[in-house]
This record gives C-alpha cells, structure tokens and sequence, in this order.
C-alpha cells in the first residue's frame, strides 16, 4: 500500500481518513445533499465533527435523509422522537433549527444549490499549513448574514465557512495533501 500525504486531520482514524479521502472539498449540489450538510454543520457547533460523522447514519434515518419537504412537515411528535433518540446529537435548539430551517427551505423561490453556492469566492489561496485555514471569510460572513435574513437560524459565519469547506465551495486540503486541487 502506498502511503500519501494527507491533511493532518484526515490521518486521525478511518472515519476522519474515508471522510477526507472522498467528500470533504468535492464539490456538493442538490437541495438534500445541501440542507443535510446545513444541517450536519450545524449539529456539530460546540462538538466534535467526528461525533457527528460517526452518527451520520442515525441523523439521515431521524430526518427522512434530509428530505426538506418531509422535515418541514415535523410535528411535536415527531420533536418529542427526535429529542428521545439517543442515536443522534439531541439539542433541542439544533433539533428546532433543523425544522425551522427546513421550512425556510421549503418556502424558498430558488434552490438551495443557487443561493449557497452564489457564495463561493472566485478565488481561493490555498492554505500552506492546517494554521492557515481560516475559521471565517468575508464570504462566509456574507454567507450568514443572507441566511439569516431568510430566517435560517443556527447558521453563524464560523458554521457557513465550515459548510463552504465540506461541500467545496473552498478548497482548504493543505498544500502538501494528496487532494490538492489546483483551481
């Protein structure tokens, strides 16, 4: 087998290792695919993303795989199942922002996709050490701020630029990294 360089974190356990190696800064498209980042990145503030990354499964099972229209629809039930499920992160400020958020989405006029991606800084320095990643851009912060406007809740400027990271609206495998993309 052949070792390769990758960004410290991503040598950390298999989880970290797959997760590197195969989604974090490829490019990520589709209202579910998104809204179930969204939502992900937002569950993980104040914890640990292997955590969350380790009940990923869990969280798509609860929240009809991120189906917008379907968790739109949640009820007090269905808060009352979520907040007893102990396979998931059970927060009951993240569990409403992920309805609240999902009803935003649903009223939307224009996908999810459009209005996220539209963020994405047309250029990008790609960062020489895991040091020089930064926490926020002003992008990120434009991010937040539009998303707030909309009524997303539970979306501040650190979470949007961690968003920007997974779904590769920014490239931020370190120099060295074997998925170092010139772009």
């Amino acid at each position: 087998m052949i070792d390769v360089v990758r960004c410290a974190w991503g040598d950390s356990t298999p989880d970290y290792r797959d997760y590197h190696d195969t989604e974090w800064g490829v490019e990520l498209h589709g209202d579910a695919e998104l809204f179930e980042r969204m939502c992900l990145e937002s569950f993980q503030s104040g914890l640990s993303w292997i955590t969350i990354l380790r009940k990923r499964e869990n969280f798509r099972r609860a929240f009809a795989d991120f189906d917008p229209v379907v968790v739109a629809g949640y009820d007090d039930a269905d808060f009352d199942r979520l907040m007893a499920d102990a396979s998931i992160v059970r927060n009951r400020a993240k569990i409403n922002a992920a309805v609240a958020n999902a009803r935003v989405l649903a009223a939307m006029d224009e996908p999810l996709d459009d209005l996220l991606w539209s963020f994405a800084p047309k250029t990008h320095v790609r960062p020489a050490t895991i040091a020089d990643v930064p926490a926020v851009t002003a992008e990120s912060k434009a991010m937040a701020k539009e998303l707030k406007r909309r009524g997303f809740v539970f979306l501040g400027p650190i979470t949007c630029y961690a968003l920007m990271q997974a779904t590769g609206m920014v490239d931020d495998h370190v120099a060295t990294c074997f998925r170092a993309i010139d772009r």
